[in-house]
């Protein structure tokens, strides 16, 4: 059991976030210009330079990083320097401003301007995501847009593919229109839009077959499907893993479908992002939605100018805002906030799901990625902001008693050695998440009573504030 903790919480640690590599390359190549007294053709040459190496190791496609590497040069060569900004910072305005350009310019929405249902094609390589980015949207739709939704599996060649889209529909809450291998895909698509219709939904989304390689065949049975049911949007669905293929094989879907936006795939997976920078230029369609995980709500809006400010260590603030808004559990943190004010004892049950809120958030190193100047923190101080302690108190927690929950004091030698094997930990590691959660408890004393609003007065320049936000303190 301890073994495969460790196993476990080693590839948590090991795992990049997309774009890291790049992050880092870019963040070197620009720190050259630090420095200079102005921008001239030579320092951004010998910047760009670098810049293009990076692109190149983070597999962005040659086209897309030549154009790049020309519109940059072009806009710093000469740029005037205001006396408020030095020359590395007038060049990181640039920089963002061309990946805010290559990524799209901004978010671009799914259209659904059309009599209901609103018909969405799901195109795509076999093993892309297709059926699972299916179920994502859907819930996307569900939850967030308030849509009612439909999907259909046309893959007639896999009988496993519409069992597949069966659950996931399920657990997504979406209807499933059932499809059969001995039907046609165009048959089964008009009568999914008959049935749709019928039952007032909004959306229907059409799972189609994928194959191993772009073939003739495939690109012509989902061209004539297309033109039968004429939907609204055509997603192709790519995987961020293979890169510069992906903006080929793209580029091959784009000649044949009138496609209208991308779906990027397994970008938590991808630690170099050349798809998400190819990608657009060649199709000249927007990315519309990233997957950033396995788990059903883990689809995003691609939100090009957030990336861009992510890619140069800014960070992404206002996606972590608004995760906070999602997934954050209101009813528990009002209650905490409550217990708080009123000078009640902080528990380790509180402590649990505070730490468990903050899983559900993706973790600790999910948002510290969101955080900005988070990319120039010492590599040995990076290194220690990862989920590993995360998940080690939680277990912790997890092997103890009802009565040590309570009564933490309690728990000296002989429990700990319990509580260690049962969660798979050693004695200090216990005695650690012990002290953790005494200093916890001491600081949330001093948001009781008078103490919260001396705190907040300090906060607020002296002035006593109008109260706390909404839910307190969300984890």
């Amino acid at each position: 059991m301890k073994y495969y903790n460790e196993q476990f919480i080693k590839y948590q640690v090991k795992r990049k976030h997309m774009f890291d590599n790049l992050k880092d390359n870019l963040a070197k190549s620009i720190q050259k210009i630090k420095g200079q007294a102005t921008l001239t053709e030579k320092n951004i040459s010998d910047a760009m330079r670098d810049v293009r190496v990076a692109l190149l190791e983070a597999d962005v496609a040659l086209p897309v990083i030549k154009s790049f590497i020309e519109q940059v040069k072009t806009r710093a060569i000469g740029e005037d320097v205001l006396t408020s900004l030095k020359p590395d910072q007038v060049l990181i305005k640039i920089v963002k401003e061309e990946l805010t350009d290559t990524l799209g310019s901004s978010v671009q929405t799914l259209n659904m301007s059309t009599q209901p249902p609103a018909v969405f094609l799901m195109a795509g390589l076999q093993g892309a995501g297709k059926t699972t980015s299916t179920a994502k949207l859907a819930k996307y739709l569900i939850e967030r847009e308030r849509k009612k939704v439909m999907v259909v599996s046309v893959d007639v060649y896999r009988p496993s593919a519409i069992e597949q889209l069966q659950t996931v529909a399920d657990q997504v809450g979406a209807e499933f229109f059932p499809s059969s291998v001995i039907s046609d895909p165009k048959t089964i698509a008009q009568s999914a839009i008959a049935a749709a219709k019928k039952g007032f939904f909004d959306v229907l989304i059409v799972d189609t077959a994928g194959r191993l390689a772009v073939d003739e065949g495939m690109m012509q049975e989902i061209k004539g499907l297309q033109q039968t049911i004429n939907p609204i949007e055509t997603l192709f669905v790519v995987d961020a893993m293979t890169g510069q293929d992906a903006a080929n094989t793209a580029k091959a879907f784009s000649e044949v479908l009138d496609l209208t936006g991308v779906i990027l795939t397994k970008v938590d997976g991808d630690a170099r992002g050349g798809a998400a920078l190819s990608v657009r230029s060649i199709v000249g369609q927007p990315i519309k939605f990233m997957g950033v995980g396995e788990k059903m709500e883990a689809l995003e809006p691609f939100h090009p100018d957030r990336i861009a400010s992510s890619i140069l260590g800014m960070g992404d603030v206002l996606s972590l805002v608004e995760e906070i808004e999602r997934k954050v559990d209101k009813t528990k943190a009002e209650r905490l906030a409550k217990k708080v004010k009123k000078g009640q004892r902080f528990s380790l049950i509180d402590f649990r799901e505070q730490l468990m809120q903050m899983q559900n958030m993706g973790g600790m190193s999910s948002m510290m990625d969101k955080l900005p100047g988070m990319g120039n923190l010492p590599e040995n101080v990076a290194n220690q902001v990862n989920d590993k302690s995360t998940d080690k108190m939680i277990a912790i927690i997890n092997s103890m008693t009802k009565k040590e929950r309570k009564f933490p004091q309690t728990i000296k030698g002989s429990r700990k050695r319990r509580i260690a094997v049962g969660s798979g930990n050693e004695i200090q590691d216990v005695t650690r998440m012990l002290k953790q959660f005494n200093q916890m408890q001491k600081m949330m004393k001093k948001f009781s009573g008078k103490g919260m609003m001396k705190m907040m007065s300090r906060l607020s320049g002296g002035k006593t504030p109008g109260g706390m936000p909404p839910g307190g303190m969300p984890f």
